[in-house]
C-alpha cells in the first residue's frame, strides 16, 4: 500500500517579549494541536526576535522546505511591529497601503468614533500581492503571501484568523495517538522499545518518563496514521510489560 504524505508546516513565533520570558507563548501549543488534528505535520517551530534580518532569513529558510508557514506576532501599530515589512523584503515585493485593509479600518474606527491615525493606518500596509486574512475582532487584517500565513500575536485574534484559514488549505490524514502507562523506569524497557520501533516503521514511539511521589514510571505514546500498526505495536509493548 502506498503511503500518503501529509502536508508539512513550520510555525514562526515572532516577539522579543516571548524570548525575554515576559509573555508566555500559547500560540505554538494551539497551532501544533489544531494542525495535527487536520493531518498537517508540524516539523519545526522557531521563536525569533522582532528583527528585520532575522525574520527575512527565517522565512526564506523555511518557506521552500515546508508546505505551509504560519507566523504570529509583529503586525500591530507600533515601531517594533516589523513583520509585514520583513515579509515584503523576504519576497522582494513592495509594502503597499492595501485599499481593502484601509477601508476595513476606516469603517471600524469610525464605528468607535475614533480617528484612524498614522499608527493605526500602519496596520493596512501589506506586501503587494497578498491575500488578506480576516480579523473579526479588531479588524486589522493579517495576510497570506504564497504559502506564508501572517497572523497577529494576541492569542484571541490569532485563533480567529486561523479558524478562517484552516478549512481553506489542504489537509492530510490525522495521526492516531495511544498512550500506555508503564510503572517502571524507562531504562528497563528501552531495549524492547528500540526493537518494537524498528519493527513498526509507520508508528512513532515516544517514551516520556515521570517521577511521581518518588516512584518512576513512563508514558509510552504511539502515534501513526495506520490504525492497525498502532494496535499491533501496542500489543507488543503490553507483552513486554506483562513479562516484567
Amino acid at each position: 500500500m502506498k503511503k500518503t504524505k501529509n502536508p508539512t508546516a513550520c510555525i514562526i513565533i515572532i516577539g522579543n517579549e516571548i524570548l525575554s520570558g515576559r509573555t508566555i507563548d500559547t500560540n505554538k501549543h494551539y497551532l501544533c494541536k489544531e494542525l495535527s488534528i487536520k493531518g498537517i505535520d508540524v516539523i519545526e517551530v522557531r521563536i525569533i526576535k522582532d528583527n528585520i534580518k532575522q525574520i527575512i532569513d527565517t522565512v526564506n529558510q523555511t518557506r521552500n522546505k515546508y508546505d505551509y508557514i504560519f507566523t504570529t506576532g509583529g503586525i500591530g501599530p507600533t515601531h517594533d511591529d516589523l513583520t509585514a515589512l520583513s515579509i515584503a523584503k523576504a519576497f522582494k515585493v513592495k509594502l503597499i497601503k492595501n485599499k481593502k485593509a484601509i477601508q476595513i479600518l476606516k469603517k471600524y474606527y469610525s464605528s468607535l468614533e475614533q480617528p484612524l491615525n498614522k499608527a493605526r493606518e500602519k496596520m493596512a500596509f501589506i506586501p503587494k500581492g497578498s491575500e488578506l486574512l480576516y480579523n473579526p475582532i479588531t479588524k486589522a487584517a493579517g495576510f497570506r503571501i504564497k504559502n506564508v500565513f501572517v497572523m497577529a500575536g494576541i492569542p484571541e485574534i490569532m485563533i480567529a484568523m486561523f479558524q478562517n484559514i484552516i478549512n481553506k488549505i489542504k489537509h492530510g490524514i490525522p495521526r492516531i495517538s495511544k498512550t500506555i502507562l508503564v510503572n517502571v523506569p524507562e531504562s528497563i524497557i528501552a531495549k524492547d522499545l528500540f526493537r518494537i520501533q524498528n519493527q513498526f516503521d509507520e508508528v512513532e514511539i515516544g517514551s516520556y518518563p515521570f517521577l511521581q511521589k518518588r516512584k518512576k514510571g513512563v508514558n509510552i505514546v504511539l502515534r501513526s496514521k495506520n490504525k492497525n500498526q498502532i494496535k499491533q505495536a501496542a500489543k507488543e509493548i503490553r507483552n513486554v510489560i506483562s513479562s516484567l
